[in-house]
């Protein structure tokens, strides 16, 4: 798993590999100014991020 690292297009933003989010698992809850969002990965190796 890749730890953070300063994105190349933009030098103030962070990439992180979607691994180290997700965790081994399918779907994972982010909470963003107290809102739950889900961030799913299909089988197809996509990111679902809903409300």
């Amino acid at each position: 798993m890749a730890a953070a690292t300063p994105s190349a297009a933009s030098g103030s933003s962070l990439g992180l590999d979607s691994a180290l989010l997700l965790n081994g698992q399918k779907a994972v809850t982010i909470l963003h100014n107290g809102t739950p969002y889900r961030l799913q990965a299909t089988k197809l190796g996509k990111l679902i991020l809903t409300k």
